[in-house]
């Protein structure tokens, strides 16, 4: 296949945001240790931030796109899988973030399973001493979050599907492996599913 040449002008350096058709052209990122940075939402980078990462020693190159970005005085093709060359440590427990809870509760309403649109709500009602905590707040959809309103699961005749609980990096990370997004190029495939089988 023949390689893809495409000037971007003379700046130095040259990491231009353009032409558009290169806007399509992610690097996945891994650790030091050949992992994804996080994998829902997938660590990828911009081209053009890859791209600097490299000339800044930053990243090794591990494989890449046909596309290539060409100035006067270099071309190099477009990187579509990176290594940072220092470890980042992961933390051991994330952030308790809205999304991070819906991503535990795998975007589902812990009371009926629905999947959609979500909000959250307090297991112990606030007004009854709840707490905001990942031990007292799931995912829910509106309709079982107003049918609960201020009561307790008990009264509300409502049942939850889990336990709400604080989960390790490592455990959202695991699920986050659940929800692949629509694109995933050739490239990546090797470093995205460290538990599925080899081929024979």
């Amino acid at each position: 296949m023949p390689t893809t040449q495409i000037a971007i002008g003379t700046p130095t350096p040259p990491f231009v945001r353009s032409p558009s058709n290169l806007r399509d052209h992610p690097a996945l990122v891994l650790n030091a240790d050949f992992r994804p940075l996080s994998y829902f939402p997938l660590s990828l980078w911009a081209w053009q931030d890859s791209v600097k990462a490299v000339f800044l020693e930053r990243v090794d190159i591990i494989a890449e796109y046909e596309q290539e970005v060409r100035s006067p005085s270099f071309a190099m093709r477009l990187p579509s899988v990176i290594a940072l060359r220092e470890y980042v440590k992961p933390a051991l427990y994330p952030a308790f973030t809205r999304f991070n809870l819906f991503l535990r509760d795998e975007f589902e309403c812990q009371y009926c399973g629905s999947k959609g649109e979500m909000t959250f709500d307090h297991v112990v009602p606030r007004s009854k001493g709840g707490k905001t905590t990942w031990t007292n707040v799931v995912a829910a959809c509106s309709s079982c979050n107003l049918r609960k309103g201020n009561m307790t699961v008990a009264k509300s005749g409502l049942r939850l599907a889990h336990k709400p609980f604080r989960p390790t990096a490592m455990q959202l990370q695991n699920i986050g492996r659940k929800f692949p997004p629509n694109y995933l190029h050739e490239s990546w495939m090797d470093y995205l599913y460290w538990d599925a089988e080899l081929d024979e």
